[in-house]
This record gives structure tokens, C-alpha cells and sequence, in this order.
């Protein structure tokens, strides 16, 4: 019986998303054994170029077909190979994911590609990207939110005694919205889309769940830096135009000055803050705990929420861990949970 992830604790700690290696049931074990308060579905991008992010994310939308060739993702007729199978890996995921879980009850988090950063990777015909194409870009959107109700719908019939957390992952977000993204032949850039379009195809899918009859607290992850500052209220529930996210998954590495009055004031609105505070690159690998956990506590004293984070605080890596090797993965877990529960001790 696995440890129930009940969220009593004020300060948890979850991981992002890729692990290393290319064994699904052992990452799988991982996740439940080192991570026990916030378990998740680990991604294991060595598999192939089906189980990167990008692939990955093309492997849950059933309704748009496409191919990889020449090193490059594009919409196609039908499904090439390394989609079909990049759909039988999530089907396969699943299955020893459901083995993995037996008897667990407790939150849960699973992580999809966002629909923007599959729009600045994948190509259409005549217009280079998705990203280029109105209509194109809606259709991806539209697919992402079909393909992510569709998971969560299958993982609550699997896993019934699991409270599921949806993560929704953009690194390419802030260069969509800066018009950073370059062309296939690296020579323009994309025109910049504006905030209101951003939204409106997040909230598609931050919106899934609650029209499946589902209750899915959400989360943005991007460990990317938006110069001028994260537009967080835009972003999270309770603006006029809102993606719709629950919480920000940010690396603390990557803000600028805006940024914190922004966490701050989501904070303050109740939203859930992951923090990146274990770095995930440079040496040693991982960090010690002292140095976690100052970087944890510097950054709650910045955005004044020392006195405000019961339930809304989870400590996590900067970003995915597949550069890593397994026992490092293990090890930076366990620095996670002795730094949370230091974080835990200095706030209450």
C-alpha cells in the first residue's frame, strides 16, 4: 500500500515530468516510492523521438495525424510510425502505470504537452509551422484539450482512488508570445501571438476536465524566461480572459524582477506555487539540501508568502531530470523531501 498523498502537509515536493532511462515500470516505481505526497507519471524521453516531448504530445490528440522525418515533426494525411507508436507507448504507459498504482489513493499528477509549444515545434505544409497558421493552430489546440479529457477520463477509470493533477507543459510559451520563435529556415521569426489567443487555447484545455464531469486542479509549467515578467494573472483562474491554471510551476533561475510581484500576487489570489529550486543542471548533481532549501526560503521571503503557502507550496527540480542518471534522480528526490520538510519546519 502506498503512502496517501493527502495534502495535510503545508510544503510538498513533486518532480516534473522526464526521468532517464527507458524502463516505464521502474521510473514508474520511482515516483511512488521517492515522491510519495505527489507521485506522477514519469516521461522517458531515451526511448525515441515518440517518447520526447513533442512526440509525446502528438501521441494524445486522435485527431490530428502526423509524421516525423528528417529530424522534424509535421502534420501529415495519416500517422507515421513513430506516431503510432508514440500511441501505443501512452496505451503501454498506462497499463504498467495501473500495476504500479494498485492500491494507491492520493493525488496524482500526469503531464501533457501544451498546445503552443507543439505549435513552435510542428510542421504544416506551405506555411513552415503550425504556429504560422490560424486555423491550424486552433485545430491543435482543440485536439490537445479532446486528447487530454480523453487521458484523464481513462486514468479515473484505472486509477478510481487517485485525485488526479493535470500539468500542463509550455516551455515555448514566452518565446511564442515575445515572436521569438524562428522559421524552419532560422533566418525570421514568427509573428508574436497576443495574450487574449494564448489564453483562449490554454483554457481549452485547462476547461477539459470540468466539461468531462471531472475536478482537476491544473498547473502551468514552463522553466523558461519571459522577459518582462510572467503575465500570471492572465494566466490563472479569476481574470476576465484566463487560461484558467490553478498554479505556476516556475525555475526560480529563469525569473526576472517583474516576475516576483507576480508569484506574489498569485500567492495571494490562493494559487498553487511550484517552485524550482533544485537546480538541474551544473555539479554537484543534485544540490545539497542546505542550498535547496535557502534557495526556497529566499524566494517565499521575495514573494512575501512565508506566513500564506498551507496547501499552495510544492518544491520541485528546474526542470525534467532525463540528463540524469537513475541514482541521481533518486538522490535529488530525497533532497527535495528533507528540504521541504526544513521549509515546513522554519514556516510553521
Amino acid at each position: 500500500m502506498h503512502h496517501r498523498g493527502d495534502g495535510r502537509r503545508m510544503v510538498t515536493f513533486t518532480g516534473l515530468g522526464s526521468l532517464p532511462g527507458t524502463d516505464l515500470a521502474a521510473a514508474a516505481r520511482m515516483t511512488f516510492d521517492k515522491v510519495p505526497d505527489l507521485p506522477y507519471l514519469p516521461e522517458l524521453p531515451a526511448r525515441g523521438p515518440w517518447a520526447s516531448m513533442i512526440g509525446r504530445g502528438l501521441g494524445l490528440p486522435a485527431g490530428l495525424p502526423a509524421d516525423f522525418s528528417a529530424g522534424e515533426w509535421r502534420l501529415a494525411d495519416a500517422p507515421g510510425l513513430d506516431q503510432r507508436r508514440s500511441r501505443a507507448t501512452w496505451r503501454d504507459d498506462l497499463d504498467q502505470l495501473e500495476e504500479a498504482a494498485h492500491g494507491y489513493s492520493g493525488r496524482f499528477k500526469v503531464a501533457v504537452t501544451g498546445p503552443w509549444t507543439l505549435a513552435a515545434a510542428v510542421g504544416v505544409a506551405h506555411t513552415g509551422r503550425v504556429l504560422a497558421d490560424p486555423g491550424a493552430r486552433r485545430d491543435l489546440a482543440q485536439s490537445v484539450a479532446e486528447g487530454v479529457g480523453d487521458l484523464l477520463a481513462d486514468l479515473r477509470r484505472r486509477l478510481p482512488g487517485v485525485d488526479l493533477v493535470l500539468q500542463v507543459d509550455e516551455p515555448s510559451l514566452p518565446a511564442v508570445a515575445a515572436g521569438a520563435v524562428p522559421t524552419p529556415g532560422g533566418f525570421f521569426r514568427h509573428r508574436s501571438i497576443d495574450l487574449p489567443e494564448l489564453c483562449r487555447a490554454l483554457s481549452w484545455v485547462t476547461g477539459e476536465p470540468a466539461r468531462r464531469g471531472l475536478t482537476v486542479p491544473t498547473v502551468l509549467h514552463s522553466c523558461a524566461r519571459w522577459d518582462g515578467g510572467w503575465p500570471l494573472p492572465s494566466l490563472l483562474h479569476g481574470h476576465s480572459t484566463a487560461a484558467g491554471f490553478d498554479g505556476i510551476s516556475v525555475d526560480l533561475d529563469q525569473l526576472v524582477a517583474p516576475d516576483w510581484d507576480a508569484l506574489a500576487g498569485a500567492a495571494d489570489a490562493g494559487a498553487t506555487l511550484y517552485l524550482g529550486c533544485l537546480p538541474t543542471g551544473g555539479d554537484p548533481r543534485p544540490a545539497g539540501v542546505d542550498a535547496v532549501r535557502r534557495r526556497a526560503l529566499e524566494a517565499l521571503d521575495r514573494i512575501g508568502a512565508t506566513d500564506a503557502t498551507s496547501g499552495a507550496l510544492v518544491l520541485t527540480p528546474a526542470c525534467g531530470l532525463a540528463g540524469w542518471t537513475p541514482a541521481e534522480a533518486a538522490r535529488g528526490f530525497e533532497v527535495l523531501a528533507r528540504a521541504a520538510a526544513q521549509v515546513e519546519a522554519e514556516l510553521a
